[in-house]
């Protein structure tokens, strides 16, 4: 973790399908950092985003049950939650598979943190510094503790998933029905 003064303004940036406990925990370490920090949701539109070699599950539509407004509203709520406000974040689309287009959403000044884990968590890094701007990793582990792909699987097979998750994330889950979605995509397959 960074000793400096703070940097105005951080960013992170992930799918977020479905944004869980971990999540959760690389978004609070980053905020550690700045005074303001940009929330970058990938794949906001699955159907444009590129096959990734290094990560080739991530295109599938059963990985990508929730829409990005889903998941604005999702990662919003959780923050608000724990005591945040408006003026300490921002959630915006993210396009890393098309990195040119980050300009467009991402400042040039934007500090941008990351917790690698695997040979995409490196891919994601260098496009960013390929693309001019500043990086940080926050921390660096051979295995991820939590994923999405293990709690839509814990749905789907009718296991209880509501500890793995800020209250936020299941509360609009369970309101919104999109547990039946995530059931029915995980059993159609790709």
């Amino acid at each position: 973790m960074r000793e400096e003064e703070l940097v105005e303004l951080g960013a992170v940036c992930g799918r977020f399908q479905i944004f869980h406990n971990d999540h959760l925990k690389y978004v609070l370490a980053a905020k550690k950092c700045c005074k303001h920090l940009i929330i970058g949701i990938t794949s906001a539109d699955p159907s444009v985003s590129p096959v990734e070699k290094t990560d080739g599950n991530r295109g599938k539509q059963s990985a990508n049950p929730c829409t990005y407004y889903e998941r604005m509203i999702i990662i919003e709520k959780a923050l608000h939650d724990i005591g945040w406000t408006n003026k300490e974040f921002h959630i915006t689309p993210f396009p890393i598979g098309k990195p040119m287009l980050l300009k467009y959403y991402l400042p040039q000044e934007a500090v941008c943190f990351f917790t690698i884990y695997d040979e995409w968590g490196m891919e994601k890094l260098e496009r960013l510094k390929n693309e001019g701007y500043g990086t940080e990793i926050l921390w660096k582990k051979n295995k991820k503790g939590l994923s999405s792909t293990y709690i839509r699987s814990m749905m789907a097979e009718g296991h209880e998933w509501k500890a793995f998750v800020p209250k936020a994330t299941y509360e609009y889950i369970k309101e919104h029905h999109i547990e039946e979605r995530i059931v029915k995509m995980m059993k159609m397959g790709d």
